[in-house]
């Protein structure tokens, strides 16, 4: 997944690398500054059944070796892990995304102007003993708002934020260039870091490759790339939401079976899971285990290359979407979790509103207009990520193509190769891949923007952001983003949602839900949440 963070052409490498878009990265080193150099580990740290000195294990199926700088990563593991180190000024709620004080002694009430003042929780430290000062927040909006640096976090900022100042050492004020109140609950994604640990030489690329220093209720205590990345509770935390595990250790395991294996039967080496596949619920059900879905923004996408004839034509585009059968592809594909999408943002999203143009199955409809752009003896290549659950949905899209007389072959492979090719500007036809914008927040600003912008990553690989209706979009997006009336706000983003439904360039064919799987014998208070990883901070042993 990628942001509207307008990078130019040469840092988009590094930047993909980073992020995670490209998969995983290649191995890191494992002489890691505050990583451990021990032998890598997949074994349960101890403890199964609870209690004070017991050490929870949990399986994440995501790669730990992404970036795991805060202002950078888009990796599933890293910003599930980095919720348990840092803190931001303000955290959200990891189900209802509501903004709570976290480093900050409490939420500003006047949302009306320009200016937002918050003074530091008292004895605040991070993980090396150094006190939480207004410098170190400071330092990282200062990295955040930065022209030359390009983060991820940037485009979640820069639009509306002027600047962070230090009235005291306790006390900072963020400038704002509008009102913006949606821009309280994206405080949690500026993770506040020690300026005197990240400023060093060398430090963000520590950063980038493991190195985690926060002021959260955990700190990582060893890090192995690939294998497993350890914690324990943080003496010195004396915020809201204290731990409740004297130690962790999470797994990385990608791959489905060993990932159901580590937590299922009488020798479960875990106590949580997440991305249960729909195959293994019942099984895990059976066995004794809470399993539970969050449905959210979780979806399959088709990308279409516009410089690639005829997907230039939108009346292919839609011919495409109409002719999959979507109610077959939640039946068969996902087992019941998902639903056709309806709009690109998903039916439990505040701002939902069924697009004007919604794909319903409608496979004569499909013919007709690939018709009318006079298109026929089409052949389509899908290049597709690898990822399981795709993986299954993808003979629904070839047999639902096929029918209409679109002779369809399936290339699902490493995200990396999928991400690579495009980044290289190769070409494609079509691209079948997953998303989540969730992770971030569930505000349709942010979630639109993060795929639609005029130089935006996505759309340089759609090659599309240079078309007139490309342009009138992103000026509309821009309006709606500093609209101050909430209710005008909603509708004009609704409003823009349904052109990105008409054009059907990058759009959504199912959302589903992603499934958590826990042992509620040794685990009380865990909440299955609607995007990857998993939030530990009002769990306890049961």
């Amino acid at each position: 997944m990628r942001d509207v963070t307008d990078l130019p052409a040469p840092h988009r490498r590094s930047f993909l690398k980073y992020t995670g878009a490209l998969g995983a990265a290649a191995a890191l080193s494992a002489s890691l500054a505050a990583c451990s150099s021990g032998p890598q580990s997949t074994n349960d740290t101890g403890g199964g059944k609870g209690g004070e000195d017991a050490a929870l294990t949990a399986v994440i199926g995501y790669g730990n070796d992404g970036s795991w700088d805060p202002t950078q990563t888009a990796s599933a593991f890293s910003m599930a892990a980095n919720q348990h180190i840092y803190e931001g000024l303000l955290d959200t709620d990891p189900i209802s995304r509501e903004p709570y004080a976290a480093l900050a002694t409490e939420v500003p009430s006047d949302l009306t102007g320009t200016s937002w003042k918050f003074t530091l929780r008292s004895g605040a430290t991070f993980h090396d003993g150094e006190p939480v000062t207004a410098d170190d927040v400071v330092f990282v909006f200062d990295r955040i708002l930065d022209p030359n640096t390009q983060t991820l976090a940037k485009g979640f900022f820069e639009s509306w934020l002027e600047k962070a100042r230090r009235i005291d050492a306790s006390t900072v004020e963020l400038v704002l260039k509008f009102p913006f109140p949606d821009g309280l609950s994206r405080l949690t994604l500026a993770k506040i870091m020690p300026r005197h640990v990240f400023s060093r030489p060398g430090a963000w690329d520590d950063a980038i490759k493991g190195k985690a220093v926060g002021s959260g209720p955990y700190r990582q205590t060893a890090h192995h790339p690939k294998s497993n990345t350890t914690f324990e509770a943080f003496a010195g935390y004396n915020g809201p939401r204290p731990p409740a595990f004297k130690r962790m250790n999470w797994l990385t395991i990608v791959d489905a079976a060993p990932r159901v294996a580590k937590i299922s039967g009488a020798s479960a080496g875990a106590q949580i899971a997440d991305n249960i596949p729909y195959a293994n619920i019942e099984q895990l059900k059976k066995g004794g285990m809470s399993v539970q879905g969050g449905a959210g923004m979780n979806n399959l996408f088709l990308m279409f290359n516009t410089r690639h004839k005829p997907f230039d034509d939108v009346r292919v585009r839609q011919a495409l979407h109409y002719a999959i059968d979507t109610g077959k592809m939640v039946e068969v594909a996902l087992r019941g979790h998902g639903k056709p999408s309806s709009s690109f943002l998903n039916e439990g999203n505040p701002a939902h509103r069924a697009a004007k143009t919604v794909y319903a199955y409608d496979p004569e409809k499909a013919k007709k207009l690939l018709t009318a752009a006079g298109v026929s003896g089409l052949r389509i290549d899908i290049l597709a990520v690898n990822v399981s659950w795709i993986v299954d949905c993808l003979p629904t899209i070839k047999a639902s193509w096929d029918a209409i007389g679109v002779e369809t072959t399936l290339s699902p492979q490493e995200t990396t190769a999928v991400f690579t090719k495009m980044d290289q500007k190769q070409d494609y036809q079509v691209v079948a891949a997953a998303s989540n914008p969730n992770q971030f927040g569930l505000d349709a600003d942010l979630i639109m923007h993060y795929n639609y912008g005029p130089r935006n990553l996505w759309m340089q690989y759609a090659r599309w952001a240079g078309e007139p209706v490309a342009r009138q979009l992103f000026k509309d997006m821009d309006r709606a983003t500093r609209e101050p009336d909430a209710d005008r706000k909603r509708a004009m983003i609704q409003d823009y949602v349904d052109v990105v439904a008409e054009q059907a360039v990058l759009y959504p064919v199912v959302h589903n839900e992603l499934m958590t799987a826990w042992d509620p014998g040794k685990l009380s208070g865990v909440r299955a949440q609607p995007y990857p990883g998993i939030n530990l901070l009002q769990a306890k042993w049961a």
